[in-house]
């Protein structure tokens, strides 16, 4: 992931367990944590609160999926959902838009259905399900003969800032140099500012 972002001209920075705890975050435009950090990664139990006051004084925090398996901590975001074992695995499953107005769809770039062509192996995976009407759920999607599933992005104003949580395969899209993914992505990490 990190490459990816490099070679689309980001400069990437690695938190060190004592950054993530102590150092001043308000100097970065955004944060993501890992596939799955937030399962096996202990230092965020301690960080967690940290990392809401950098969203609520206008941080962008972008945490990519985690597996239902047990979390180093109670709450992830700011607002309650639950990780569910569901997964969207047709790379080419429909993909409804359900807040074509939110701002991960239009700055900088303006996603549209055809963002979503050429993903590779699946769209998704350990959705979101529960989820506090705090948050916006931008996308519904499902393989074919399953429920509709709108737990693949969900985006919550904060204070100032905003929490992300994606359950979208950008770890195996990026790699595999998908375009949307990158706009999307980028989007992601790019809070309109105020």
């Amino acid at each position: 992931m990190q490459d990816a972002l490099k070679q689309v001209g980001y400069d990437v920075h690695e938190l060190t367990e004592n950054e993530l705890l102590n150092a001043d975050l308000s100097k970065y435009d955004a944060i993501v944590t890992g596939v799955r950090a937030w399962n096996v990664n202990t230092s965020l139990t301690a960080a967690q609160p940290k990392l809401m006051e950098y969203v609520k004084n206008g941080g962008n925090l972008v945490v990519q999926y985690n597996n239902l398996f047990g979390f180093v901590t109670k709450q992830i975001g700011p607002y309650p959902f639950k990780v569910v074992n569901k997964r969207v695995t047709d790379e080419d499953a429909k993909i409804t838009i359900l807040d074509k107005d939110n701002a991960v769809l239009n700055y900088p770039n303006t996603i549209t259905h055809d963002d979503f062509t050429g993903w590779v192996q699946e769209r998704g995976l350990y959705y979101v399900a529960d989820i506090d009407s705090n948050y916006k759920t931008v996308f519904q999607m499902n393989d074919p003969g399953e429920p509709a599933n709108n737990g693949a992005l969900i985006v919550g104003n904060y204070g100032s800032g905003r929490f992300i949580y994606t359950s979208l395969a950008f770890f195996r899209q990026l790699p595999a140099g998908v375009p949307g993914a990158y706009r999307l992505f980028v989007n992601l990490l790019s809070k309109p500012k105020n």
